[in-house]
């Protein structure tokens, strides 16, 4: 199945992995699909993006979601996440009441950022919040002896920030936000500076120096870029 990945948009990552760059905010979307169960990393924008995830999803595998990990609680990579009914919802520890009780918040800044009031309204009044909080690792089996790691790596980008470990060769790191590569890492008022560049140490060492390292936004960079990245955050935030 993996030869029409490129058809739909999405760039082969190995190991039965993709990922798509939504459009608008070039947010970035993994799917990764073991011999029993589907992980897909950041859900979308809005309930039109993540319908289309689904149905992509399902067109390119034969199946559905059956795992999703939310990289941090911004609306651009959480909104979309009631489009898959029955999927295990995953997420750092405090996401889930952040979006049980932040919803208000989050469609403000979808909206702000220019996201229809219809779309921002829709998507926020069906929020999903993870069943699932990791506080430290969590293994997940999909199956056919591939199984991801889910990191706890942050705070750094949020106060919130699940990085996933996709083991192979190469070994592929989904980073979220605290990555960026189509522009300087956004620093919002939920951002943790003082421990940015430690969370970024902490990418490195889950996936070494041969990894295929997977920004928020962005092209899919190396090692050397997200050391280069973490010392340019330590100078930026007076961080050692």
């Amino acid at each position: 199945m993996d030869a029409s990945w490129e058809d739909f948009g999405w760039e082969r990552l190995g190991n039965g992995t993709g990922r798509r760059r939504l459009p608008v905010w070039d947010a970035t979307a993994t799917l990764v699909a073991g011999a029993d169960a589907v992980l897909l990393h950041d859900t979308g924008s809005t309930l039109r993006e993540g319908a289309e995830l689904r149905t992509q999803a399902e067109a390119l595998l034969g199946r559905r979601v059956t795992h999703i990990a939310l990289s941090h609680p911004h609306f651009d990579h959480v909104l979309g996440t009631a489009a898959f009914a029955g999927a295990e919802v995953y997420g750092a520890v405090g996401t889930a009441e952040l979006l049980t009780h932040g919803s208000a918040q989050l469609r403000a800044d979808a909206m702000r950022h220019g996201m229809s009031e219809e779309d921002a309204t829709a998507a926020t009044d069906v929020l999903v919040a993870p069943h699932h909080q990791v506080s430290g690792e969590w293994t997940l089996d999909l199956g056919g002896g591939l199984q991801v790691l889910l990191a706890n790596v942050g705070p750094g980008h949020t106060g919130h920030d699940l990085a996933v470990l996709v083991p192979g060769s190469p070994a592929v790191v989904l980073c979220g936000d605290l990555v960026e590569e189509s522009g300087e890492p956004q620093a919002g008022p939920d951002a943790v500076p003082s421990h940015w560049p430690a969370a970024l140490d902490r990418l490195l060492e889950l996936g070494g120096e041969d990894a295929l390292y997977v920004p928020g936004h962005g092209a899919v960079v190396d090692a050397a870029f997200v050391r280069a990245q973490r010392d340019r955050l330590a100078t930026r935030f007076g961080v050692s």
